[in-house]
Order: structure tokens, then C-alpha cells, then sequence
């Protein structure tokens, strides 16, 4: 799920360039493409085009990087929890099933964590984006009770120039107005896209993988240190600060919650594993992401 994606489709392009057949479980089936249907919040699917997988991933739910209006946040709500809750039924259902399921989360399960260094064992917070990953999460219990190797990946901000944060960031850092965002204090724990595809290829091929594993690069930053090393790595200046005021009558509550604040996370279990970050360096993650466009 969540195959046309950013990250969706950049592990299709690396499973399938592996030998792997990959298909899609979308709304809207392109039968020509071999897609499966499925309508999460009727918590329909086509089952029995899901006979013989080896391994489903489950990326899909309404993008977090928008206002927040009462029905966004609904949206954000029940799109993981209906969708991850309709996949995971249909997998326990399944017979053979699935060796292994992997199913998306994210870091904002710990809420700002302050200059405090947190891994898989940090409580989940209290807040919105919290209680969501919660949910999200717990959705997965059909899967795992019915004795399929269940694994939650908890992504972090991934870096890509063709998506995402750093996309939207790159139009103003190139045009010299890019800056600290708000007191720039707030950590980022990000990860490049190619080690988000290779952490969840270890999760999908490694029988030792359980449970949640933090997708994120060994060195978190700051916003301010973040902004500084783009800056130089575009060599342009970064030195103008949005105010926090300007982010929140812009975005509202998601600026609050979001961009206002931050986790430093480490990968701990991922680090138990054998995978090894390509770009544990938020410096050279830039270059590569960005030697993408020229």
C-alpha cells in the first residue's frame, strides 16, 4: 500500500530491479498493472489476490504536512487506523500467509523529546501525532496474533529531492532566503530515502526483525545545524529565521506539532541488525540527494 508514494515507489524501482514481483493495493486498480483493490474506510479488500505474497508493506495514510483542519486530523486519524486495521485482518485471514509484514509508523509516536536522546523503548506521547502512531500500530495486532513476523517501521524525515520536507525547503534555500524555522533548537531526526529503502529491505529479508525499529540515521541535528549544512552544501547563505509566530498563523496546529518540535532519536535495534547506513552523515546525504538533480 502506499506504492505511488515517495518511498513507495522508490522500493517498487528497488525490489522489482532485485528480481521481485511487486504489486500495489490501491483504491483505484489499474488491472493492466496487476494492482489489488482495496477501500480501507469500507475495510474492503481483494483478499484472494493476496494469496501467495511473500511479504506485504503497508505505507499508505493522508499526508501529516498540511493544515490540520478538524477534518484533516480525521483524516489523518482514521486513514491509518481503518487502513492498517483492513490489511492486517485480511493477512491473519490468509492461508498460506504472508511470511512477514511490515507496516509503516513514525518517529512523532515519541512527541518532542527535547535535547533528550530517545530509542524504541521511549514512551509514546500523550499528543495528537502520538496517539495516531498508537493506533496505527496496534492495527497491526491481527497480523502478528496470527503468527505472521510483524515489524513497524518508525520513519523519521526522509531526505529526498524529488519529495518531501527537503523539496519544499529547496526553492527558498536556493533563492538565499532559507533559515532557522522558528529557534532552529529542535532536533531532526532524518534519514536518507536510499537507507530508508535499504532499512526496510532488512526488515522484510531478516527472519531476526520483530517489533518496532526507528528509521532514522545515527546522527541527529538540529534545525538550526540542519538549515546551516544545507545552506552550505548549496553554498548559499541560510541565516534568515522564520519566526515561530509567521509558521503558526501559516500552518496552524500542524506548525505547532511538527515543525515547532522535534525528536533525537537513535536507531538501537536497526544498529543490532547487520544493515549499515549509506549516509549516516546529514553532509554527505545532502550532496547525494542533491547530485540527483543535476
Amino acid at each position: 500500500t502506499g506504492g505511488t508514494g515517495m518511498i513507495g515507489r522508490a522500493l517498487t524501482d528497488f525490489l522489482r530491479t532485485g528480481g521481485h514481483a511487486v504489486r500495489w493495493v490501491t483504491r483505484r486498480p489499474d488491472p493492466a498493472r496487476g494492482d489489488i483493490g482495496w477501500d480501507p474506510a469500507r475495510g474492503t479488500i481483494d483478499a484472494a489476490a493476496l494469496a501467495g505474497c511473500d511479504a506485504i508493506v503497508h505505507l499508505a495514510g493522508a499526508s501529516v504536512g498540511e493544515r490540520w483542519t478538524p477534518a484533516h486530523k480525521r483524516a489523518i486519524r482514521e486513514s491509518r487506523e481503518q487502513g492498517t486495521r483492513t490489511i492486517a485482518r485480511a493477512i491473519a485471514a490468509l492461508a498460506p500467509a504472508p511470511r512477514v509484514f511490515v507496516s509503516a509508523s513514525a518517529i512523532g509516536i515519541y512527541g518532542d523529546t527535547g535535547d533528550t536522546l530517545v530509542d524504541e523503548g521511549a514512551p509514546a506521547a500523550n499528543d495528537f501525532l502520538g496517539e495516531v502512531a498508537q493506533l496505527w500500530e496496534r492495527e497491526t495486532a491481527p497480523a502478528r496474533d496470527a503468527g505472521v513476523r510483524t515489524c513497524i517501521a518508525r520513519i523519521g524525515v526522509v531526505l529526498s529531492a524529488g519529495g518531501g520536507a527537503l523539496a519544499k525547503m529547496l526553492p527558498a534555500f536556493r533563492a538565499g532566503v532559507g533559515g532557522p524555522l522558528g529557534g532552529g533548537r529542535q532536533w531532526m531526526s532524518w534519514i536518507s530515502l536510499d537507507d530508508v529503502i535499504g532499512a526496510l529491505q532488512q526488515l522484510l529479508l531478516d527472519d531476526e526483525c520483530v517489533g518496532a525499529y526507528n528509521l532514522v540515521a545515527p546522527n541527529a541535528v538540529t534545525n538550526a545545524d540542519f538549515v546551516a549544512t544545507l545552506g552550505a552544501v548549496l553554498r548559499r547563505p541560510a541565516v534568515l529565521p522564520v519566526p515561530a509566530l509567521a509558521l503558526t498563523t501559516l500552518f496552524g496546529e500542524m506548525a505547532t506539532h511538527t515543525i515547532l518540535t522535534g525528536q533525537r532519536v537513535q536507531p538501537a535495534r536497526l544498529a543490532g541488525t547487520s544493515f549499515v547506513h549509506e549516509h549516516p552523515r546529514l553532509e554527505d546525504a545532502l550532496r547525494f540527494e542533491l547530485g540527483r538533480l543535476r
